[in-house]
């Protein structure tokens, strides 16, 4: 049975380390299991990931949108939709939601003409399960400075940090069917026994999910 997991979370939230976690306990109980990100997951996408997140170069809000859109594009025909039509599961972290989240409630473009461009970049090949490792925004942050960790996008402001927060919270109260809050402020262990709680639950359940092998 194919899985598409996707997580999400504030910077500094541990979604990064919660990704190998699973991983691994999924590959213990024989589960093919492929990780991958956003932005990157491609040589394209990993070549957008130094532009966006590493350089100095300055990127308007609509270009960051169409960049990170682009990449995603890439990644969804090249690497999830294949790896999904043999039946195995992809854990990535970030996707579609990101956008939303930094590009529309962080960058105040509109989520409709957002959810317009994720549409043509994504098709049907939408995540199963989205993990939201929900930290406070200044907690995330204040894990980044001391991690020695900044990107470009760690340096917006806090109001830019509270708005992608607040998105997340809102829109997984919204959907609970897809999205499962785990509180990230607990040691990674106990995060990744909340996780893989969830993720064992969606399989037992989901013996019949059925996955887009690239049709719109």
């Amino acid at each position: 049975m194919s899985l598409f997991i996707t997580f999400e979370g504030t910077e500094g939230s541990g979604k990064t380390t919660q990704v190998g976690m699973l991983a691994q306990a999924l590959r213990g109980i024989g589960r093919q299991v492929v990780t991958t990100r956003e932005p990157g997951g491609t040589e394209l996408g990993e070549a957008l990931r130094r532009l966006l997140l590493e350089s100095d170069t300055s990127i308007g809000p609509e270009a960051e949108a169409y960049l990170m859109t682009g990449a995603r594009s890439e990644h969804v025909r090249n690497v999830i939709r294949p790896v999904l039509a043999r039946g195995d599961i992809v854990l990535c972290d970030r996707f579609a939601d990101s956008t939303f989240a930094y590009q529309g409630a962080g960058r105040r473009l509109p989520i409709y003409e957002l959810q317009m461009m994720q549409t043509l970049a994504m098709g049907n090949t939408m995540p199963d399960l989205t993990i939201l490792v929900d930290v406070p925004a200044e907690v995330g942050l204040e894990r980044r400075v001391k991690a020695r960790d900044v990107n470009r996008i760690d340096r917006e402001s806090f109001e830019f940090h509270a708005r992608v927060a607040f998105w997340y919270r809102q829109e997984a109260r919204a959907n609970p069917d897809r999205w499962a809050v785990v509180d990230g402020s607990q040691s990674p262990a106990n995060v990744h026994v909340a996780i893989l709680e969830r993720v064992i639950e969606r399989l037992d359940t989901d013996g019949d999910v059925r996955h887009r092998s690239g049709e719109r």
